[in-house]
């Protein structure tokens, strides 16, 4: 009965208490931890290197360069990678521009990601072309992508990586315009900015967002110093 009196787990903790020993609390095993990327953009070849894919766009790649492949999975083509511990989701929504919070909801549930572990790559016609701003939350600005996925989620407390399109077009015609394709001399000046995208996103999860967008929301677009936290190889791939 002694023996037990005091090997007991309740009167251990009951003792320390008394005794003003409080247990260390075990910090959370960074390899639990994952991160839901979204690149919103429309499916099918009509819309395929159209300004409102620019999503899709930064996606593919990161898998390029990550050397993963998308695989087709529930509301989207799906593609994850290791860095540091984290496991980094990328998901291409198949639900279209208009639908795409029905997506972000389903893979938030299905993984257990937190909504403030996901990060949405959305384009935006209110920045110059090449602009890249990174935000922890913010209203939907006229985008129908991210309309749906406030109106899914119910908040707009979500961060999102908005990558400028410009806004070269007369009035009336920004559907055509969004919808349009690239023209070369904006691809010259879009593809550089890719691997500053990766960089946000592997930033965003090692250092946290407010470090990684006072690093670079305020650089100039397309002249990437040495990250915080370089994105190397992934730790292992996972398709």
């Amino acid at each position: 009965m002694p023996c037990f009196f005091f090997t007991c787990p309740i009167m251990i903790n009951f003792i320390r208490r008394m005794l003003g020993i409080t247990p260390k609390q075990v910090p959370q095993n960074p390899e639990d931890v994952k991160y839901l990327i979204v690149g919103l953009g429309n499916i099918g070849p009509d819309y395929h290197n159209t300004r409102h894919n620019i999503g899709f766009m930064v996606l593919d790649a990161i898998a390029q360069d990550k050397q993963i492949a998308f695989e087709p999975a529930r509301y989207g083509d799906k593609a994850q990678f290791r860095f540091k511990g984290r496991t980094f989701i990328m998901v291409k929504p198949s639900t279209y521009m208009n639908l795409s919070g029905k997506a972000i909801h389903y893979w938030l549930s299905k993984e257990n990601i937190p909504i403030e572990n996901l990060l949405v790559i959305v384009d935006d016609v209110a920045l110059p072309l090449g602009t890249l701003r990174l935000k922890a939350k913010g209203s939907a600005g006229g985008h129908n992508g991210l309309s749906s996925i406030i109106g899914i989620l119910g908040t707009d407390q979500f961060p999102r990586l908005r990558f400028g399109i410009g806004n070269g077009f007369p009035k009336g015609a920004q559907v055509q315009f969004v919808l349009g394709k690239w023209q070369p001399d904006e691809m010259e000046t879009i593809q550089p900015l890719y691997k500053d995208c990766m960089e946000i996103v592997i930033n965003f999860a090692t250092i946290g967002i407010e470090r990684t967008m006072n690093f670079f929301n305020k650089k100039p677009s397309g002249k990437t110093p040495k990250s915080p936290a370089p994105s190397g190889k992934p730790d292992q791939i996972q398709p």
